[in-house]
């Protein structure tokens, strides 16, 4: 079984429910999904903070399609994480209010994208967020109220920023956290090159994150342009060259965050910059083809089901 968790960022004119549909049928048992905020399908007509309920209800209509059971035993956006601003601080509750009826039982937490900076603005464009936002205590009066609603955060943000996330999650033990694309990857710009010294910090700070006990890794955006990772070549690259390229990153986490606390995610469809869905999955399946049959159900399904709570999903 595999679960995919979906997307991270709109990147694509468009991928609804028959296009998904159709990667989910290329050959991989995947049973259920994750929809993690796209900043898609909000409300036209909604304050400035109200406006992202819309994500959720469109989520949740793709996850009622599936529900039918018309396109096959699967549980299609199972699990839902929005976007909040949580810089409206005790205001954030209403919203968080708003997207679990949004969810119809099926919303599980949020992802503030705002957080994700880089002292170069170059390199983010438009898309750069605030600087030292995990820190800032507004955003920090907000975050406290995903514990008192049994909420988790998905955490997106640079390896730069780890230290930040060290900080936020050693200060509120009580919120799941979900760290995306294992901790931020991001080696263009300024940033480019280094890459042995790169790794050397980033593994550092992903020992150091993994003593948080209510962190958990995701194991997988290494398709997204802005890793460093990807090499600008005509050849699509095989499931096997993706695989000695982004071991080294994957074990890494598993080793430090064991089984228990890793899952693969699909990233899709925005690492479909680098690879097909199936080629994807096949990628992550070579590289735990060593791992034990207890060791791969953890990385390919029981952390998440576990993690986003998807036995309760409607």
């Amino acid at each position: 079984m595999a679960l995919a968790l979906l997307p991270t960022f709109r990147q694509h004119a468009r991928y609804l429910f028959d296009e998904f549909l159709e990667d989910l049928q290329t050959g991989h048992n995947v049973r259920a999904t994750v929809f993690v905020e796209v900043h898609a399908m909000y409300r036209a007509r909604a304050t400035e903070a109200l406006r992202s309920v819309g994500e959720v209800e469109f989520a949740n209509g793709m996850a009622a399609i599936a529900a039918s059971g018309e396109f096959g035993d699967l549980a299609m956006c199972a699990g839902i994480v929005g976007s909040v601003d949580l810089r409206l601080g005790d205001a954030v509750e209403e919203v968080l209010h708003a997207h679990l009826r949004a969810g119809g039982g099926r919303y599980r937490g949020i992802r503030a994208t705002a957080v994700v900076y880089d002292d170069d603005r170059r390199s983010l464009g438009d898309f750069g967020g605030v600087p030292h936002l995990m820190l800032d205590p507004t955003f920090r009066q907000g975050f406290r109220h995903l514990e008192r609603l049994g909420l988790s955060y998905d955490a997106w943000q640079l390896e730069y920023q780890l230290p930040e996330l060290m900080d936020l999650a050693r200060s509120f033990p009580g919120v799941p956290i979900i760290v995306n694309h294992i901790g931020g990857l991001f080696g263009i710009g300024s940033h480019s090159g280094s890459s042995e010294s790169r790794f050397a910090q980033w593994q550092r700070n992903i020992r150091l994150l993994s003593e948080c006990p209510n962190v958990t890794m995701k194991l997988g955006g290494l398709g997204m342009p802005t890793t460093g990772l990807t090499q600008r070549t005509d050849a699509i690259p095989s499931s096997h060259e993706l695989a000695v390229r982004w071991r080294p990153y994957i074990e890494a986490c598993i080793e430090a965050f064991g089984v228990r606390r890793c899952m693969f995610e699909s990233n899709y469809p925005v690492d479909a910059a680098t690879a097909s869905y199936p080629v994807l999955w096949n990628t992550f399946k070579r590289i735990t083809s060593g791992a034990s049959r207890q060791e791969k159900a953890a990385l390919f399904y029981e952390t998440a089901k576990r993690v986003y709570r998807l036995e309760d999903a409607a």
